[in-house]
């Protein structure tokens, strides 16, 4: 925003620990500083050129955020992000930035037929050109953020955050104790994990229960 040297960021992580949402809030804290959020959605990367060459001549700060970006085998689509990301043959525009999101680190599959060709020369080992190309996408982001499973004490402290904020607006008073911590621990336990999202959707459900509690 400031005009400084600043880096594309890669926000890659278990899911529902809030990757999205830390891209979207930076919109909400920083637009009057004239920072600006376009989404672009994994089918239309191959217009990625054409958008930052609209964005050069604009006064604005712009972050082009790719959400719950990957690619399947055989897909080439990355290669286009690859020269956005590194300017192609034109230097990399200054007040333009890419953002992306993945549930890996590594946005292209690597898969284990990639390791078939290398070799051992002179006790080195040189992994094939398959396996370079995939790697090389997530090496082009300067940033990464890592985002990882939430311990039970974390998500039962993000649960009492969007209990609190939920049950503000609907006036309702309330307190944590045990009882609600066993259950906002079997709700996780029920899905699979632990989360952001999950401690949401518990809080959504606990609140709206009180609240249908108190109905006549």
């Amino acid at each position: 925003i400031e005009g400084l040297p600043a880096n594309h960021a890669l926000l890659w992580g278990s899911r529902g620990t809030g990757k999205s949402s830390m891209v979207r809030a930076l919109l909400a804290h920083h637009a009057k500083a004239g920072l600006r959020l376009i989404e672009i959605e994994r089918d239309h990367l191959a217009d990625l050129p054409r958008v930052v060459e609209q964005l050069l001549k604009l006064p604005q700060r712009f972050i082009l955020f790719c959400d719950d970006l990957s690619f399947e085998a055989g897909e080439g689509d990355y290669r286009v992000l690859k020269s956005v990301l590194d300017g192609s043959l034109e230097q990399a525009p200054e007040n333009v930035l890419l953002y992306a999101t993945s549930n890996r680190r590594h946005l292209v599959p690597e898969n284990q037929s990639d390791n078939d060709n290398w070799k051992r020369v002179d006790g080195e080992l040189h992994p094939s050109e398959a396996v370079e190309d995939k790697i090389a996408l997530s090496d082009r982001f300067g940033l990464w953020l890592s985002f990882y499973p939430f311990t039970q004490e974390h998500f039962l402290d993000v649960v009492e955050h969007w209990i609190g904020e939920l049950a503000s607006k609907a006036g309702l008073q309330w307190q944590r104790d045990e009882a609600l911590d066993i259950l906002a621990v079997r709700w996780a336990t029920g899905r699979g994990n632990r989360n952001g999202r999950c401690a949401y959707q518990f809080a959504r459900y606990w609140v709206g229960l009180k609240l249908l509690e108190r109905q006549p």
